[in-house]
């Protein structure tokens, strides 16, 4: 699905895609099946000419869906979608992965996109950036960083201070632990009879870690506002 909105304006939801169903040797059931899917029952027999920009997007997904396909390509699907429309999309595409189909999405909604996607294939000027996991994604940018709150801070900072390791006070009984995992802090912590009262990684957004990586291969760079010019 490429352009949602590419319809007979005069044409209802359920000509459309019947129209195409015909075309395609494909059966009248499966147009009724995928009206219901995408949510459409109740203005199937209205021109898709009037539809919102939501409509419009769960017709284009009916049509891309039609001939019930092992691979779904969809360009920014949740472009005009309200906030119950994003989260039946979000639970759509898994449900579609789940069912062995491979589902690419090219967005730009960073947010979204970490709520759904496994795999992130990223593309700065052209050029293939970064092809990994989600997770493994995040993990890179997060820099393996641990906040920690303890009665005992000042203690447990001299403990783990070593080769690799950067230990940063932030406040009192907070630290900040760059080089080691949670779980590593939680033995010493333990080991020593020191009380934790907050032992939580810190996770870069994805929009964050997009950010950080592409830093180099952005194509339109706009002026850094002044603080002033900026609240203008």
């Amino acid at each position: 699905m490429l352009e949602a909105r590419s319809v007979h304006t005069g044409r209802s939801a359920y000509n459309h895609l019947l129209a195409l169903a015909r075309t395609h040797g494909i059966p009248r059931a499966r147009v009724e099946e995928l009206i219901d899917l995408v949510g459409l029952r109740e203005v199937a027999k209205k021109r898709a000419g009037k539809f919102s920009l939501g409509m419009g997007q769960r017709l284009g997904i009916a049509a891309a869906l039609l001939g019930d396909p092992s691979t779904v390509m969809l360009d920014e699907p949740v472009n005009g979608l309200d906030p119950e429309g994003i989260h039946w999309m979000r639970s759509l595409l898994k449900g579609l992965a789940a069912e062995g189909r491979t589902v690419f999405v090219s967005s730009h909604l960073m947010s979204e996109m970490s709520l759904t996607a496994d795999h992130l294939i990223v593309i700065g000027r052209g050029k293939k950036i970064a092809d990994t996991s989600t997770s493994e994604f995040l993990s890179a940018a997060s820099g393996n960083v641990v906040r920690v709150r303890s009665p005992q801070a000042a203690e447990l900072q001299r403990l783990l201070v070593a080769p690799g390791v950067d230990v940063e006070a932030l406040e009192p009984g907070y630290v900040e632990v760059r080089g080691l995992t949670a779980v590593q802090i939680g033995d010493v912590a333990a080991a020593n009879g020191f009380a934790l009262h907050e032992l939580t990684p810190q996770q870069a957004s994805l929009e964050e870690a997009f950010m950080d990586l592409t830093r180099e291969d952005i194509e339109f760079r706009a002026a850094e506002l002044e603080p002033e010019e900026a609240m203008a």
